[in-house]
């Protein structure tokens, strides 16, 4: 394997040393490009020698009069990765901009590309920031989600580059894994669903569609056709692969599952349906007249149980549980009830939350008995080792 690692002006650059030394050890050729800023946070001759080749900064050398030739560098590497990414790299490879050697190679590239962002909090949470990623996820490129840790500027949360030792893992793996699920058609719930009480009011949860929306574009990024149904939220995917159907209600969403169900190979349920709904939602607002106010309601259909008494033989489903009390227990049973074939328990511990968290803790458990705890990670990591899990049991 021929490696590229370009390498921009961030703090986090002080770790591609070591992932360099991993790719040499491994046996991979590497070559890197720095941008010319990256020179403050990371030695030239210190890449140069672990890499053991010339490091290519300008697109003119002035010393030895040499020209490096981007076209060149995007034939001859089988995966480029620009770790860390920074948020003006990020903007500058939405755009098309083209100032400096790393851009011009990224241009070239004939082969994949792979970025791994790094920046502050505040900065990666930003929604230029977001949208700017969801464009590059759309034109193909692979993103390595940051780590949420101790950041340069002394805050803590997700923007951290992960370690060297998972970044070479995550190389490799989509390297080696990254069209197992291609010819695959999957179906992705998301988010919540919104129950009328009158024309401004309704029932619901505060599922932001976070885990769905990182499910759809992980099997997207591994090759799957995606048809990723959402309840009301701000996320948005540019992923090629996910189309996006937008709903409100359980109902509309039910309808959607029960339209497309028939075409699905996989079905991944992750959306918080709301349980009940207003038998009569009232046509004009409601007046605040009385002092108490009864609503009846009524049982929303069970989509998970619909999909797993109407899949056939060949189709899987995967379920989403949330549980405050007995949870092992109450997701087996919700496992065997709704003819699931893994359900993905959702760890909430004291002080902690899932909806509209960033982070996540969950177990799997499928109807091979088996079962896998994934630790306290990003929802975009949760989601990866899902879908690693999946992969791996072929349920």
């Amino acid at each position: 394997m021929r490696i590229l690692i370009g390498i921009t002006a961030g703090i986090a650059a002080y770790k591609i040393p070591l992932l360099i030394r991993m790719f040499i050890n491994a046996g991979v050729e590497v070559r890197c490009i720095m941008t010319s800023d990256a020179k403050d946070f990371v030695s030239p001759l210190v890449i140069s020698t672990l890499s053991k080749n010339p490091v290519g900064i300008a697109f003119w050398n002035k010393e030895t009069g040499e020209w490096n030739n981007h076209v060149e560098y995007g034939e001859w590497a089988d995966v480029l990765l620009i770790a860390p990414c920074t948020a003006n790299t990020l903007s500058k490879m939405v755009s098309g901009a083209c100032d400096n050697l790393l851009l011009a190679v990224y241009l070239s590239m004939r082969n994949k590309t792979i970025v791994s962002p790094a920046m502050d909090l505040e900065m990666y949470q930003h929604p230029t920031v977001k949208r700017n990623i969801s464009v590059l996820i759309a034109d193909g490129v692979h993103v390595i989600p940051p780590d949420h840790g101790e950041l340069a500027s002394g805050l803590s949360g997700e923007g951290r580059l992960p370690e060297p030792a998972f970044i070479f893992e995550e190389v490799v793996k989509y390297l080696s894994l990254g069209q197992d699920f291609l010819n695959t058609q999957v179906l992705v719930t998301a988010g919540p669903t919104y129950e009328a009480i009158d024309p401004v009011r309704f029932i619901g949860n505060h599922a932001s569609g976070k885990m769905g929306f990182a499910l759809a574009e992980n099997f997207a990024a591994r090759g799957a056709s995606v048809t990723l149904i959402t309840g009301p939220t701000v996320l948005r995917t540019e992923h090629k692969r996910v189309q996006t159907i937008h709903v409100t209600s359980a109902a509309e969403m039910f309808e959607a599952v029960q339209r497309h169900w028939l075409d699905m190979d996989l079905g991944v349920f992750s959306a918080a349906v709301a349980d009940y709904r207003p038998i009569h939602p009232a046509e004009e607002k409601i007046k605040k007249t009385n002092e108490a106010l009864s609503i009846e309601l009524i049982k929303n259909p069970d989509i998970l149980a619909w999909a797993g008494k109407h899949k056939t033989a060949t189709q899987r489903t995967i379920g989403f549980a949330l549980e405050t009390n007995n949870a092992v227990e109450n997701a087996m049973e919700k496992l065997s009830r709704k003819h699931a074939d893994a359900i993905v328990l959702n760890v909430i511990e004291e002080n902690e939350k899932c909806f509209n968290s960033d982070t996540n803790k969950v177990r799997i458990f499928d109807v091979n008995g088996l079962s896998l705890e994934l630790p306290t990670a990003s929802k975009a990591k949760i989601a990866q080792g899902i879908v690693d899990y999946i992969t791996r049991i072929r349920l």
